[in-house]
């Protein structure tokens, strides 16, 4: 039996930040065509935008440590793993109406062919309005939550069984196909210091701290931060190279729509088997397909300017579309694989007794094991592509550089660029090889 103190029940806090939130997307609704700027308004006000968002990211990354310690415990600890169905599922739903339904009623020449009957200059939905709605939702929803849920503020007491227990030391990683040790995931380096701390920010610091010292946690974190070197070109990439060669971004959003149904359905076949002692051997299944999709994908890429080219005025086939859907489906059955089975381990082996801040970190650690090769590889994108500045008239190299694909020097001579060889290839190259490198060392 584990005694957790300073497990806080109080929904105060939470409506709080909810609360804010709505607020903050009101007032943004008011003013964020002033501030984006115009020929109007001027230019952009970055300092108000930043100062905006940011408190928006933050109040929200703190809902999310909320959130991760309540999955640990409203679950019983041998159906755990669920908790990565409920956020998977929800991400995916989130994401379908912040980005592909916006996009696809912001969009004048969508609404213009599917959804009016006479055309307008803009979409049905603009920013402005999308802010408003949703702020009202956040307010309307935390006072039903504040009206109709009540907690009891008491001390939670997380029972374990000696089964229980003994899922959740180093062995069963080995076998969930990650090499991190035979050491148990002990929580002694910080579990004794806090029980008779009082909860709040520095106490949280320090069991942030104990569990960084922990060894299986350090090489966990080694092994987490080099595991998507090989998919970051693939995934952030490829998007931007087919939005470059010509297909509309409108359309590229609106080619998830299908897909939709299949990312809701898939966390809940996956989580059958992520819900045992070993999640990280549907990781390691689903690893190499996700690799081995970066050739596929540059064919793609590949394909797609090679049509463009030939189009001249980017329009593309059906069966073009028909043959992006059916690989973004494919893609998504290995990503959502990775994703919930990498869900489930952080569940399990996550400890109630200090509730979303393990939780959060090793999150926190995964997202960043996505982001900094994507960053990486966006930015040396454009240094290993080299292009031309053609005229538009004759056809004949200009003298104007072209560092990127909408050089105002090469548009203020006249001309364009046309790419003669693209750093996106090269970029792949290198990154699936590192990818076959990490799956060597760890996936042995």
């Amino acid at each position: 039996m584990v005694y957790c103190t300073g497990t806080s029940h109080d929904l105060r806090r939470p409506m709080r930040r909810l609360y804010t939130i709505g607020l903050v997307m009101i007032w943004l609704s008011f003013s964020v065509t002033s501030l984006l700027g115009d020929e109007e308004n001027g230019a952009p006000r970055l300092a108000p935008l930043t100062a905006a968002f940011f408190i928006v990211n933050v109040l929200a990354a703190t809902q999310d440590i909320a959130v991760d310690g309540w999955a640990l415990t409203m679950l019983d600890r041998r159906n755990v793993g669920y908790a990565s169905t409920c956020n998977s599922v929800g991400q995916t739903a989130g994401y379908f109406l912040g980005n592909v339904v916006f996009l696809a009623l912001e969009s004048a020449d969508f609404c213009n062919s599917y959804l009016r009957v006479e055309p307008a200059p803009t979409g049905i939905v603009t920013l402005d309005t999308f802010l408003l709605f949703w702020g009202l939702v956040f307010l309307v929803t935390t006072t039903l939550v504040g009206v109709f849920k009540s907690e009891k503020n008491e001390n939670l007491v997380v029972r374990h069984s000696s089964s229980d227990s003994e899922e959740l030391v180093g062995p069963v990683v080995a076998r969930g196909g990650v090499n991190v040790g035979e050491q148990e995931w002990s929580t002694e380096p910080y579990a004794q210091a806090d029980e008779s701390e009082a909860p709040g920010i520095l106490s949280s610091y320090r069991q942030l701290i104990g569990i960084l010292r922990l060894t299986n946690i350090q090489t966990y974190i080694l092994c987490t931060m080099f595991c998507k070197l090989g998919m970051a070109v693939a995934d952030s990439l490829t998007g931007l190279k087919l939005i470059e060669y010509g297909v509309p971004k409108e359309k590229l959003a609106m080619l998830g729509v299908p897909v939709v149904p299949l990312q809701v359905i898939l966390p809940v076949i996956i989580s059958r088997y992520t819900a045992g002692p070993f999640p990280l051997t549907v990781f390691m299944y689903a690893y190499v397909p996700r690799l081995l999709f970066g050739f596929v994908f540059a064919a793609l890429v590949w394909w797609t300017r090679s049509l463009g080219m030939a189009d001249g005025a980017g329009h593309f086939p059906g069966y073009y579309y028909a043959v992006v859907v059916l690989l973004y489906a494919l893609h998504q059955v290995a990503t959502c694989s990775m994703f919930v089975a990498v869900m489930a381990w952080h569940s399990r082996i996550s400890d109630p007794r200090v509730g979303g801040t393990y939780m959060t970190l090793l999150n926190t650690i995964s997202n960043l094991a996505v982001n900094w090769p994507s960053m990486i590889a966006m930015w040396f994108v454009d240094m290993l592509t080299t292009r031309e500045c053609h005229s538009k008239a004759t056809g004949g190299v200009l003298d104007a550089t072209c560092p990127s694909a909408n050089s105002e020097a090469c548009k203020t001579a006249g001309g364009s660029c046309v790419v003669l060889s693209d750093g996106y290839f090269y970029e792949m190259a290198i990154s699936m090889g590192l990818g076959f490198l990490w799956l060597f060392y760890f996936g042995r």
